[in-house]
């Protein structure tokens, strides 16, 4: 019997090991596919004879479609599966940069935008139901760390590889090449066994009576996302134009401060997991980190730091919000009813694509109206609110715990 225990355990554990992995590798495309287009910014501008406003309207346009797809595929995932969703986002995210490079003009810029924005909704809900019902609750919070640390891992790589292709390859190919890099995974996806999530009619915790989706806390997280959405905008898709226009720092010393904030992030997330497995403080964890960050961004913002000083400041900051991640998964899983985890979390993650809808255009504006330091002092405010916002949660989850006891 104990040898009958210990090989199930120990072919748990290799099929657990093998969906995270599969799901984190999807998550590290998606994050590259986010960032690519804001890496290639100077390129469209100069290709497209555009402003920055108008080059960022397709992130913008991103940030429309998946805002108003997200929640409505996280039912999808919850009623039909989470596996082929995944498969399914991965192809059409593919194709949209294949076109893109194939067919370069502004009209075909807007519809890559939307594609890339009806992929990026497919990732969070299948991601996360995926994980919440394959993974052990004992491992729940480094699995969260495991995934979001692969998405910034893909973050982390885009600049210095888009600028690697675009040198050697020009913009055209390097959009090809990344839409081919999603196809390949999609094609790992099919090939590569991995339980599957949801497919089912109902929730088992619901009895066949319909589940609310829009309590309270799931609505204050949604706001929460948002702002970190909004707060990540800034130094990553507009840090490097920011430091070199506003601080009067090489292109080589602004690109190494963000690769800093993007890898220490990353970084910064593998340590939030084994934190959010264990303390039950979530919130209390994201208020510490938003308030510290808040403070440095906002001295970045009113001061003239050397590089260096200015690397360092981001990459502390990028840590610290990594630090943050996992506990941000946690709140948004103890807020989900049972079987439930797609739609939940297709919710809250709306709350990144408000961001980008407004984010784009709000840090574009800054820059063209010459106001590089803008791009961190409203990171800053974004942080600020955040902070507040969690001090709500906090206090609503202390109240109700003492209405449970």
């Amino acid at each position: 019997m104990a040898d009958i225990a210990a090989g199930a355990a120990v072919s748990r554990s290799s099929s657990e090991l093998r969906g995270l992995s599969l799901v984190s590798i999807a998550h590290c495309v998606s994050h590259y596919h986010i960032l690519i287009l804001p890496m290639l910014y100077p390129f469209l501008k100069e290709r497209l004879q555009s402003d920055f406003v108008a080059i960022a309207l397709s992130m913008s346009v991103f940030g429309v479609v998946s805002g108003f797809t997200q929640a409505p595929l996280g039912y999808i995932v919850d009623r039909f599966g989470a596996r082929k969703v995944l498969i399914t986002g991965l192809v059409i995210g593919g194709l949209s940069l294949v076109l893109l490079g194939l067919n370069l003009n502004y009209a075909t810029l807007l519809v890559c935008g939307a594609l890339l924005g009806l992929a990026n909704s497919v990732y969070h809900p299948a991601d996360y139901a995926l994980l919440a019902a394959n993974i052990d609750s004992s491992r729940i919070g480094r699995a969260f760390s495991i995934h979001s640390f692969a998405g910034f891992v893909g973050s982390a790589v885009t600049p210095a590889s888009a600028s690697l292709l675009l040198q050697t390859f020009g913009g055209e190919v390097t959009l090809i090449i990344s839409g081919l890099i999603a196809l390949l995974v999609a094609v790992l996806l099919v090939l590569v066994p991995m339980p599957e999530a949801g497919g089912k009619t109902r929730s088992p915790a619901s009895n066949g009576a319909p589940v609310s989706m829009l309590t309270p806390t799931i609505m204050l997280l949604t706001a929460f996302f948002m702002l970190v959405g909004f707060a990540f905008t800034g130094p990553s898709a507009f840090g490097i134009v920011a430091l070199t226009s506003g601080y009067d720092v090489s292109f080589a010393s602004a690109s190494l401060a963000v690769t800093g904030f993007l890898s220490a992030t990353a970084i910064g997330v593998l340590a939030g997991g084994v934190l959010a497995d264990w303390t039950r403080h979530h919130a209390r964890v994201a208020m510490v980190c938003f308030a510290i960050n808040a403070a440095l961004v906002l001295a970045i913002t009113v001061t003239t730091p050397a590089a260096p000083m200015l690397a360092a400041a981001l990459t502390a900051a990028g840590f610290l919000g990594g630090v943050m991640t996992p506990s941000r998964d946690m709140l948004v899983r103890e807020a989900a009813p049972a079987g439930t985890a797609g739609r939940a979390f297709g919710i809250v993650s709306t709350g990144f694509n408000f961001s980008g809808v407004l984010g784009p255009l709000l840090f574009a504006y800054a820059m063209d109206q010459g106001a590089p330091r803008w791009v961190f002092g409203f990171t800053g405010l974004f942080m600020a609110v955040a902070l507040l916002l969690m001090l709500v949660t906090d206090r609503r989850a202390a109240g109700a715990s003492l209405q449970r006891a």
